[in-house]
């Protein structure tokens, strides 16, 4: 979160990007943080949290959606190294989760393989669809990252470790007109 901070004043370090950290990570690797995000081009994790190489385990996905080979990409940082943070973040004005609201909500399938981020995204859309939104999209996005990180947390291999204390799974959301990431759930206490 400092490193967010730094990004949305402009006072950046640009962390861990020189020829030393490539050297030293090399042949092996530590990251702090995993971050689940999605593929919009406007949401760089590297660049809104201003870290570097090395710093982070990055998988990005339409709408942050999850399937067995992300869950178990996610999964890869705390089980085999004892990565401490997941970190689901959906952001603001979503295309992805946009498309899938108004495909859910009229009823018409996206083309091709797109149908399937619609269907993943589902769960939140039959959510927020109980209830008036001023920006449903911007609900839906919020209730599916919230719903993702509580699935991780629970989920039969991470559940112990956030149990033990040794993984705190969060989720954010990344105001595109601020910078600003914001934690909804999964806080770790200290």
């Amino acid at each position: 979160m400092e490193g967010n901070e730094r990004w949305v004043g402009g006072k950046l370090q640009h962390p861990d990007r020189d020829p030393q950290r490539r050297d030293l990570v090399a042949e092996e690797q530590d990251p702090f943080g995993v971050i689940l995000s999605c593929i919009d081009s406007r949401v760089p994790p590297e660049l809104l949290f201003d870290t570097g190489l090395g710093d982070l385990f990055v998988m990005r996905t339409g709408g942050q959606v999850v399937g067995d080979v992300v869950t178990g990409s996610v999964e890869y940082g705390p089980m085999t190294s004892g990565t401490p943070l997941i970190v689901v973040l959906g952001h603001q004005r979503c295309g992805a989760v946009k498309a899938a609201h108004k495909a859910l909500k009229d009823n018409k399938p996206l083309p091709g393989n797109l149908q399937s981020i619609a269907e993943a995204l589902r769960p939140a859309y039959e959510v927020i669809a109980k209830e008036k939104h001023a920006d449903p999209v911007d609900a839906m996005t919020r209730v599916h990252v919230k719903q993702t990180s509580a699935d991780l947390r629970s989920n039969k291999d991470l559940g112990p470790l956030v149990k033990k204390g040794d993984l705190a799974v969060v989720s954010a959301y990344y105001s595109l007109d601020t910078g600003r990431v914001e934690v909804l759930t999964g806080a770790p206490s200290a």
